[in-house]
């Protein structure tokens, strides 16, 4: 059975960092593909960033070169580096395992970001 448990979302100013985690039981982080998604209020779920088997790592253009996805294979464990946040930002994150890029098929519960101006 595939869990994940995200942490560390959190209420931050416009400009602040906030690091968000994954924790993974069911799964093996570095042998699949991982992803982060949101949530705004009256949204559609939209995803965040990826990090495949291979290491290799893909952004939505409107977090680019501010949030950065890793992983620690060691504590079965998936980040999500969040700078310079904007109130843009505000949504529940969610971590997300998938078969591919394009196919995610477990979530975890989500986790709260709220960005204020």
């Amino acid at each position: 059975q595939v869990q994940l448990v995200e942490s560390g979302g959190d209420s931050v100013q416009t400009g602040g960092s906030l690091r968000l985690s994954c924790t993974a039981s069911g799964v093996t982080v570095s042998l699949r593909c991982m992803g982060w998604f949101r949530q705004a209020p009256g949204k559609e779920r939209e995803g965040v960033a990826v990090i495949d088997s291979t290491g290799r790592t893909t952004y939505a253009n409107s977090v680019e070169d501010r949030f950065f996805i890793s992983r620690d294979n060691a504590k079965n464990t998936l980040y999500l580096q969040m700078d310079s946040l904007i109130p843009e930002d505000t949504a529940v994150y969610y971590c997300a395992a998938g078969l591919n890029k394009y196919t995610f098929i477990h979530f975890g519960q989500g986790t709260q970001v709220t960005v204020s101006s």
